[in-house]
């Protein structure tokens, strides 16, 4: 990592809730092909989360503590880790930092740093929703990117790609998304469910091939101007009835085993000075006058389940 940051653009995209299994059925299956295409062999690897939860987990993320291999052949080397005295995980390779978490040292490496969220820990609607987004320079939150909304990961592409398209030639960029649609409710994005089917195994499914639909969009974005080194992978996964649990902050084999998958995209070929203007110019008329944080081909749709019914874990 000695080597990639200064070098390359980071993007960090946490599949929030997102469970192993459910993962690599859909890998194997051609259900994910966007993803799919980047995954090393095509695979996810089966790592452990370091919390069970959202908050707890996003602790340890953005202190260099990624899901760890689930390997029981360790030490396990880290991409990222501060100066801590006896750390048996810090190896040549990795990139050492002398603050208390990731956003903070990218910053003072000369990264800008923003965060684009997704569910309740990082909606900056009070004090513990402010504390994970306030380690980035910039953060960025609206309803439409919340769990309810059907269209969350619409809405923080949209996001994403405003805040690439601003970066300044010479500075890189390290970019957080945390996506929310794979976590409960996400019933809607399984066709011909209602609420009252609830949420499912299949509906999570559903909800991991919508975000597979746009992410592609995301990774084009952040491989526009450099190299882009990539981290996706869930934060905790999620129990839907099994051995009688449901939902996560559970001690069970379903929560804890995530997917995991880093690889880099090549920087996109520069286009000529004539044909990078003319869109550039028609981007910035389209934008004008739209509300702040808005996406304009979702801008007007509104999320069918309740507000109430979010879950910030």
């Amino acid at each position: 990592m000695n080597a990639v940051v200064g070098s390359h653009d980071l993007l960090l995209v946490t599949l929030d809730t997102l469970r192993f299994d459910v993962a690599e059925e859909l890998a194997a299956a051609g259900r994910i092909p966007h993803l799919a295409a980047h995954l090393p062999g095509g695979r996810w690897e089966r790592r452990h989360s370091p919390g069970s939860f959202t908050y707890a987990s996003h602790q340890a993320i953005l202190a260099g503590f990624l899901p760890t291999p689930a390997s029981p052949t360790g030490p396990h080397p880290r991409l990222f880790a501060a100066r801590f005295a006896g750390s048996e995980t810090t190896a040549p390779r990795t990139w050492v930092f002398d603050t208390a978490d990731l956003p903070r040292a990218l910053a003072g490496a000369g990264y800008r740093t923003v965060c684009i969220g997704g569910v309740g820990f990082f909606n900056r609607q009070g004090p513990l929703g402010s504390v994970l987004p306030g380690l980035f320079q910039e953060s960025h939150w609206a309803p439409e990117m919340g769990v309810p909304s059907p269209v969350s990961f619409e809405a923080q592409v949209a996001r994403a790609e405003q805040v690439a398209a601003e970066q300044p030639a010479g500075q890189p960029l390290f970019l957080f998304v945390n996506v929310s649609a794979l976590h409960q409710p996400n019933w809607f994005h399984l066709p011909g469910a209602t609420r009252e089917h609830g949420d499912s195994r299949e509906s999570h499914a559903a909800a991991l091939e919508y975000v597979d639909a746009h992410i592609g969009r995301l990774f084009a974005a952040m491989s526009s101007r450099r190299p882009c080194f990539a981290i996706v992978c869930s934060d905790h996964g999620t129990a839907y009835g099994e051995d009688g649990y449901t939902g996560h902050r559970i001690g069970h084999e379903v929560v804890w085993t995530v997917p995991y998958a880093h690889f880099t995209l090549p920087a996109a070929a520069a286009p000529s000075s004539a044909a990078a203007d003319a869109p550039s110019s028609a981007a910035a008329g389209a934008d004008a006058g739209r509300p702040e944080g808005t996406d304009p081909t979702t801008a007007t749709a509104t999320a069918t389940a309740t507000a109430t019914a979010e879950e910030t874990a």
